[in-house]
């Protein structure tokens, strides 16, 4: 999911002199080392820019359940539902528990919940 953005042509650059050209390559240089980590949150963001997505992790912040189960609660097909478990599961969010021919889902941990609380917060706070 790595976004491969052009580079700006010259002409489309801002052709005012800068007034710290030390400062703005200082953070150019800052940027480009962090390359790899934005664009793994960019992906990261985009898998929580899904509702039903964020609908799962609610559902099991409040209990582990089985995907049947996950799927009654979304309204989902069972395929639809695991296909969505499997996105989350892989980004280690999820953990996974088989018990025979029932599979069961749990957050794996709290850090996700907190951050989704905080941002909650964030979004309520600048609608105020």
């Amino acid at each position: 999911m790595r976004n491969t953005t052009s580079r700006p042509k010259q002409r489309d650059v801002c052709a005012v002199p800068c007034f710290d050209d030390g400062k703005v390559r200082a953070i150019r240089s800052r940027l480009a080392r962090q390359e790899d980590l934005l664009h793994t949150q960019a992906d990261r963001h985009k898998l929580l820019g899904n509702t039903t997505r964020l609908k799962i992790l609610l559902a099991l912040a409040d209990a582990e359940l089985c995907v049947c189960d996950i799927a009654h609660v979304l309204g989902l097909s069972i395929a639809a539902t695991s296909h969505q478990l499997k996105l989350l599961h892989r980004q280690n969010w999820l953990r996974k528990r088989d018990d025979g021919k029932m599979v069961y889902y749990s957050l794996n941990g709290t850090d996700l919940l907190k951050a989704f609380e905080q941002d909650a917060d964030l979004l309520n706070a600048g609608a105020a």
